[in-house]
């Protein structure tokens, strides 16, 4: 049986115990049926569009809207605009009533602060499998 090779997913939020919470509610792998995956953590989104132009590899983007000075539903709707074939992008919003901001921005799917572990690891699992849903 050949391994699967690594699910690359992005991470950015200005708030270091944001990523974390996200790196802790992803774990080695997001579901059994999905390989081990690599996270590159940006606290900036400079640093995000660096990466991506130089063409890094991405499977999934998790992004905090409620991040600073760059919200990441603008640096979504950015990546939706400018990368072609540009891979999923999950949200994580501050409130249920941002949804439809997470839907201006081009998002696959968002999740609500305060992080729930499960919610945003099935999202991300379903994202990571082709299924692209918006949830909240």
């Amino acid at each position: 049986m050949s391994q699967q090779p690594k699910k690359h997913i992005l991470i950015y939020s200005d708030d270091s115990t944001v990523r974390a919470a996200i790196t802790s509610a992803l774990g080695l792998r997001v579901a059994a049926d999905l390989p081990e995956h690599s996270i590159h953590e940006f606290a900036t989104a400079a640093a995000l569009r660096a990466f991506v132009d130089a063409k890094g590899a991405v499977d999934l983007f998790i992004l905090d809207g409620e991040a600073v000075p760059e919200g990441g539903m603008g640096v979504a709707r950015q990546l939706k605009d400018e990368v072609f074939n540009c891979p999923p992008v999950l949200l994580i919003t501050g409130r249920k009533e941002d949804a439809w901001l997470a839907a201006w921005s081009l998002a696959e799917a968002s999740v609500i602060h305060p992080i729930d572990p499960f919610t945003l690891a099935k999202s991300a699992a379903d994202l990571l499998r082709g299924t692209q849903l918006i949830t909240v």
